[in-house]
């Protein structure tokens, strides 16, 4: 799992991992938020409510949340066979998750100051009151993240995040393949 505050650089990682490891498959998740200006198409699956809401109650999504009204969830996830699993989600979510999978592997990215946070959600486009709010959450996430033993890296460098991120899940691969004896 990405897990990390908005504007920390989730779905930038994701996308560079996909580019660098051809054994990773993301899992797009669900939002009724509106598509931001420059946003790609393919950065969530947008939906209205009621879309969402028939997908809650088909049992539809392996975790949901309601975040500053609006949607968002991870569909459960169905990759193709020998495919890890990448989900782009919030520490809520990450906390759900890691419930119904202790083993997870929850790497929680983070930006050097919230200066650079604040800095990022403005540059996406986001209003300064959203801009507060995220940064509000995120300190409150951040405490979250410790609790769960997430692996943090930070994105002072896009580069050099994602091949930290690459290594700590190479190790837990090479972990999987050659358990403690």
């Amino acid at each position: 799992m990405v897990s990390g505050p908005g504007g920390v650089g989730k779905g930038t990682i994701a996308e560079r991992l996909l580019e660098s490891d051809d054994r990773l498959w993301l899992s797009r998740s669900w939002t009724t938020r509106e598509r931001r200006p420059g946003e790609l198409e393919d950065s969530y699956v947008f939906v209205d409510r009621a879309a969402f809401q028939a997908n809650i109650d088909a049992g539809g999504f392996l975790e949901w949340a309601e975040f500053q009204g609006n949607f968002y969830g991870t569909p459960w996830p169905d990759p193709p066979p020998g495919l890890d699993i990448v989900l782009e989600i919030d520490v809520q979510g990450a906390r759900s998750v890691r419930a119904q999978d202790k083993d997870a592997l929850l790497i929680f990215v983070d930006t050097p100051t919230r200066a650079d946070q604040a800095r990022r959600l403005r540059g996406r486009g986001d209003p300064e009151e959203a801009v507060q709010r995220r940064i509000q959450e995120g300190e409150r996430e951040r405490s979250r993240a410790h609790e769960l033993d997430a692996v943090v890296v930070i994105n002072d460098e896009l580069d050099r995040a994602v091949d930290e991120i690459l290594d700590v899940i190479e190790r837990r691969r090479r972990d999987e393949l050659e358990p403690d004896t």
